[in-house]
């Protein structure tokens, strides 16, 4: 089920989610290598139906951008899988034929109108609508865009380190989804430290899901929000923040910036916008006692 766009409010800066897909496919024991099957029953009264199938007992989780217009700029944080792609290794991302393009369009946004691609990292379903193939070739689908990311992601995906068995959701993504961007010199890198962009955005450093993985957050007259990236794939992780991803590839680090999200999160009442989270996507974190809970916005 895709969920209708809802249009979120930052001071004078809007949020629409662009919904690419739907996940149903991994249960949490593949998902979260330390995985406790105590935790599902207490649980279970927020976790079905629209996070987790109770008949496969698969975990829900949906596939997008998040479409931002500020009063001078459009602007696409991630850009998820694409159409097209040659994901044989990864069967969930292969040959795709999503009518995500006329999902933005939907929203009123055209590709030659997106101005900046942000990026909280390169990884297959986050880069995918970088480009499109036109007569064999891939060529930027947003063509007057630059494009935005860390330069630890650029050196490490762009280099044989990242070719390994860890990384094979990721193979062959930064040839087709980020090379084309660097040739048509539409790149723009920020420093591993992170820092501020444009008026309204800082990227943040969150490692440990990918190397240069970057947080982003929004300001704008006087309110903050944060988008995530995948310091979290699920709201399981809200519970449980010891807990990283399969996908997760420098463990220690992975936990230590997801545990910041969720200490901003919740200290600062943060609006999260997340990229894999179901239903709406978007929502905030609150202490309960030594834990977190998730709320849907």
């Amino acid at each position: 089920m895709i969920h209708p766009n809802r249009t979120y409010t930052i001071g004078d800066i809007t949020i629409t989610k662009i919904e690419e897909m739907r996940l149903n496919v991994a249960t949490p024991a593949f998902l979260y290598p330390s995985w406790e099957a105590a935790e599902l029953e207490p649980n279970l009264h927020w976790l079905t139906p629209s996070n987790m199938d109770a008949g496969t007992g698969n975990l829900i989780q949906s596939i997008h951008a998040w479409l931002v217009r500020t009063p001078e700029h459009t602007i696409l944080i991630d850009t998820g899988s694409g159409n097209d792609k040659e994901r044989p290794r990864n069967p969930i991302f292969h040959q795709l034929n999503t009518p995500f393009l006329q999902r933005l369009a939907a929203a009123g946004v055209l590709p030659e109108d997106v101005d900046y691609v942000l990026h909280t990292h390169l990884h297959v379903d986050h880069v995918g609508w970088n480009t499109q193939r036109i007569d064999g070739r891939w060529v930027p689908t947003f063509p007057n865009a630059r494009h935005v990311f860390s330069r630890a992601e650029e050196d490490y995906y762009g280099s044989p380190d990242s070719h390994n068995e860890v990384n094979v959701p990721s193979l062959g993504v930064f040839e087709d989804s980020v090379a084309p961007i660097i040739a048509a010199g539409q790149a723009e890198r920020i420093s591993n430290e992170g820092g501020d962009y444009l008026e309204n955005f800082t990227f943040r450093p969150t490692k440990g899901h990918s190397i240069g993985h970057m947080s982003i957050e929004l300001r704008s007259k006087g309110e903050v929000a944060l988008f995530t990236g995948d310091v979290m794939h699920h709201p399981l992780q809200v519970v449980r923040p010891d807990w990283n991803s399969v996908f997760c590839e420098w463990q220690e680090a992975a936990l230590a910036s997801r545990r910041w999200v969720l200490e901003q999160g919740a200290e600062h009442n943060l609006l999260l916008f997340t990229p894999h989270f179901a239903e709406t996507s978007a929502g905030y974190v609150t202490r309960q006692g030594d834990r977190f809970a998730w709320r849907y916005e």
